[in-house]
């Protein structure tokens, strides 16, 4: 990935800080604290010191995202600033008319998805919605679909299968909702008839992981023809606590557990299970969210593009071969 320079522009507002940015968060606290000061007293000149500590932050945000852990990455991929499944939706799709419902049992808010125009056409777009307040995270489940959220991913693939529209989809969530409730009306088996359908299709299929990407919850939205992770973005069959618990028997063994899963986009790029990956601003999706929404619409014209004149048997045997091959790169080299 080509680094992304410095940038050395005032920390104007606060971020939600993780716990290895401790420092960096107390660098670009103090320059705010002198600018505030100063603003209250118009003859205090803190300009210079505060653009010296600028300068420092930039420095140190670079370092730190240099050589992001795997755990790390983790951290940033579930970042509650990070531009979200609605966001992408708003700012790269026109005319966006969302469907409801499975036609069975329910609307599912963790999935959200419809008809709508992607640089002047026609598409069916559908991601996972994890919210962005207490709120809107608890109408959304944290982005943990049940299983009518699967069946209404699966109807509205179906509707582009029957009118020849494209299909797009944002995958960003921990997993599949593992409630009784969901375990009761079949979530496994709507699991298996999503990522059916994803095969099945005779129109392109693209996805992003525009997050996380957790199990077959991820799997039945991402079995695409083409499919591309933000540069921090995580894919993986369990969550590197799940793993650990299982594992180790301690959920606090989570960074060796990521660091054994192999799944950063960098490691997943290698491996043959992804085609793309979407560099990020510096400091991670939520530090420039219009930068990032920009990266994210080129991916996917790109991958469009790149499907554009296949037919539907070569779209469908394409995908297929493609599934079937993962697995022949291993980690042994």
């Amino acid at each position: 990935m080509s680094e992304t320079p410095v940038q050395t522009k005032p920390a104007s507002e606060p971020h939600n800080y993780l716990d290895f940015e401790k420092p960096l968060a107390e660098i670009e606290g103090k320059a705010r604290e002198l600018r505030a000061m100063a603003r209250q007293n118009e003859g205090m000149d803190v300009e210079d010191e505060a653009r010296a500590l600028d300068a420092k932050a930039a420095s140190m945000l670079t370092d730190l995202y240099k050589g992001l852990t795997p755990w790390r990455k983790c951290q940033v991929a579930r970042h509650p600033d990070r531009p979200h499944c609605k966001d992408y939706i708003e700012a790269l799709f026109q005319e966006y008319t969302p469907l409801a419902g499975d036609r069975n049992f329910a609307d599912d808010h963790a999935v959200m998805g419809g008809l709508a125009r992607f640089n002047d056409r026609a598409v069916v777009v559908i991601g996972q919605e994890k919210g962005n307040d207490t709120k809107s995270r608890i109408e959304r489940n944290f982005g943990m679909a049940r299983p009518e959220g699967y069946r209404k991913a699966v109807r509205l693939m179906e509707l582009a299968g029957k009118f020849g529209l494209p299909v797009v989809t944002l995958v960003d969530t921990p997993g599949a909702y593992p409630g009784k409730g969901a375990e009761e009306r079949g979530q496994s088996e709507a699991i298996a008839r999503s990522t059916e359908k994803c095969l099945q299709l005779k129109v392109p299929l693209v996805s992003v992981v525009i997050g996380e990407g957790g199990s077959g919850g991820a799997v039945a939205f991402a079995t695409a023809n083409r499919v591309a992770m933000l540069e921090h973005s995580v894919y993986s069959v369990i969550t590197p606590e799940g793993c650990a618990s299982i594992l180790w028997k301690d959920a606090e063994k989570m960074r060796e557990a990521a660091e054994a899963m192999r799944l950063t986009a960098q490691d997943l790029h290698y491996l043959g299970v992804i085609d793309r990956i979407i560099p990020e601003p510096l400091g991670g999706a939520h530090r420039d969210r219009d930068a990032s929404v920009e990266k994210v619409g080129k991916a996917i014209e790109a991958m469009l593009g790149e499907l554009d004149g296949h037919g539907p048997d070569k779209l469908l045997n394409d995908r297929r071969q493609k599934f079937l091959k993962m697995g022949s790169k291993g980690l042994a080299a």
